[in-house]
């Protein structure tokens, strides 16, 4: 839960810090990278082409979670992420060779139909929003992104993999989105103390130490239990959002989560027991 919270704090963060957007993405990566690699050594071992392609999906979604949150709300930004379900449902069968099953029909249509009440609910430009219609693309693409990462994840373990490839490819992610995104981070520029504290908190904390909380929750809690305690970042993104910046969602946005995030309640009570996903942006 603590894990669930400290993600959740993403959103508000991003949108807090007095940097721009790709400088953002590149220091919190950087940073979230080397805190990993000096607390977790041994995922060195698991570095390979294998953890790195998984890394470049993490990558795209690190990158593209935080251009969505700076240009849309937060809550239409967690929101178009968590249509993930929908996408694995359609790449399943593609690259997992796990066939798309009846009873996902109706999970799939109240993820499809959230998301159509997230773009019917299109907010207008406002200081923490300014581009809402572009952030929602980004949102999207981060979605899809976060699916690849899941069929990642799955095909890395499928061999018997130890957990730390997981790690290796969360650490390979943030290296790649670090040094991607760092050409147009450049230059730096000046930034006032509290704006560095954001972005070294995002790193080491809203990254680093929710994944390691969440890894080690993992030994001791059960997967269904886990993916719907983690449930908790989807509703306090917003919140936290609304409470330290006055962003208020469109009314269709807040219905169209509440279907997504129900969609992804009864799709984990009918999961069979087996690890479970981790939200990682």
């Amino acid at each position: 839960m603590l894990a669930a919270i400290l993600f959740s704090t993403g959103g508000a963060a991003i949108k807090a810090a007095d940097f721009g957007p790709w400088q953002v993405a590149s220091f919190r990566s950087g940073i979230a990278a080397l805190t990993l690699l000096l607390l977790v050594p041994q995922a060195r071992r698991a570095f390979g082409w294998r953890t790195a392609l998984v890394g470049a999906a993490y990558a795209a979604t690190l990158v593209s979670f935080v251009l969505a949150n700076r240009l849309t709300t937060s809550a239409n930004t967690i929101y178009l992420q968590s249509t993930a379900p929908l996408y694995l449902t359609l790449l399943g069968p593609w690259l997992l060779r796990e066939p798309l099953r009846l009873r996902d029909l109706p999970i799939l249509a109240a993820v499809a139909g959230g998301l159509v009440l997230v773009f019917l609910g299109a907010d207008h430009p406002s200081g923490t929003a300014p581009d809402p219609a572009r952030g929602n693309l980004f949102a999207l693409g981060s979605g899809l992104s976060y699916a690849l990462l899941i069929c990642g994840l799955r095909w890395l373990g499928r061999d018997g993999g130890d957990q730390d490839r997981g790690i290796a490819a969360v650490i390979l992610g943030n290296l790649i989105a670090f040094v991607a995104a760092l050409p147009l981070a450049l230059p730096l520029g000046s930034h006032s103390t509290i704006g560095w504290g954001v972005v070294i908190y995002l790193g080491v904390f809203q990254i680093a130490g929710a994944y390691l909380l969440v890894t080690k929750g993992l030994r001791h809690v059960p997967a269904l239990e886990t993916s719907l305690l983690l449930l908790a970042e989807t509703a306090l993104n917003p919140l936290w959002t609304w409470l330290l910046l006055g962003e208020v969602p469109a009314t269709l946005a807040l219905a169209g989560g509440a279907l997504i995030i129900l969609a992804t309640i009864g799709q984990a009570a009918r999961a069979p027991a087996r690890p479970a996903t981790i939200e990682t942006a």
